[in-house]
This record gives structure tokens, C-alpha cells and sequence, in this order.
């Protein structure tokens, strides 16, 4: 899976050119299943394919506990829904990431259920595109 984020990240910078992209500025975003895939490209990676962030949003990750978070792993965003039983490993993995003394930012609303994207329903998470948006200006990556 790790392999599937490093060569997504292999292609936007072989591209970004072409394609008007900040090589400096290319990370990961995952939603879900893609979280993982967004995470376990953060935490195996090698200097050449390093994202320049992951944001994991309502990600799916097993054993958060046991998460070894390397010393030059990639500023963090973790967002999630309490009421979303399968992304409740956020808090570990931020904690994960602050133990390894990363950056790392965590967001956990009330309420958005499973799969909330981006539409407004009426939930806590509506906005959470914008709270994403400051983090990366935050970290000078927007």
C-alpha cells in the first residue's frame, strides 16, 4: 500500500512542470481506506518519495498503538467524526505522531458519520475543508 502513495507522489513530481506543482509542497491526502494508504506512505518512505504532509481524513487504521512514527515523518492532519466507529484510531495516531515529536493536528467533531466528504449536511464536519485549508497555510504548504 505504501508502494501505491510513493508512486502517486513519483508521478505528480515527475510531472510538476508540467502540471505548475511546488515540488516542495506535494503531500497525501486519504480518506478512509485511502487514509491508510495516505498514512503507510508517511511512515515508509524513503528521503526521495517523502510527502511534504498526510492528512488522513476519517482514516481506517488498525492497531494504532503500535505505530512506530519515524523521526522525519511528515507534518500530520487527522480529522474525524466521533459517531464513526471505524476512524477512532485519530486520536493514537496523533498521539503517535506528537510522541515521535512531529507536527500533527487533530480534529474530532461531534458528529458526521462515516464518509462525510465534503457536502454540507448540516454536521459538526460542513467546514472541515476550511479548517484543513488553515492547517496548510499554517505550514506554509498553500
Amino acid at each position: 500500500m505504501a508502494a501505491d502513495g510513493r508512486r502517486a507522489i513519483e508521478v505528480v513530481r515527475e510531472h510538476a512542470a508540467e502540471w505548475h506543482v511546488d515540488l516542495a509542497k506535494v503531500g497525501i491526502i486519504g480518506f478512509s481506506a485511502g487514509g491508510y494508504v495516505a498514512l503507510q506512505t508517511a511512515l515508509h518512505h524513503i528521503s526521495s518519495d517523502s510527502p511534504a504532509f498526510v492528512a488522513a481524513i476519517y482514516a481506517s487504521y488498525m492497531n494504532a498503538t503500535d505505530i512506530k512514527v519515524p523521526g522525519d515523518a511528515p507534518p500530520a492532519y487527522f480529522l474525524h467524526a466521533s459517531d464513526n466507529p471505524i476512524s477512532a484510531s485519530s486520536p493514537a495516531l496523533y498521539l503517535a505522531w506528537k510522541a515521535a515529536n512531529r507536527s500533527a493536528e487533530l480534529h474530532s467533531y461531534a458528529g458526521g458519520g462515516p464518509a462525510f466528504g465534503m457536502p454540507a449536511r448540516r454536521r459538526p464536519t460542513d467546514h472541515w475543508i476550511e479548517r484543513f485549508a488553515d492547517w496548510l497555510r499554517y505550514q506554509k504548504l498553500l
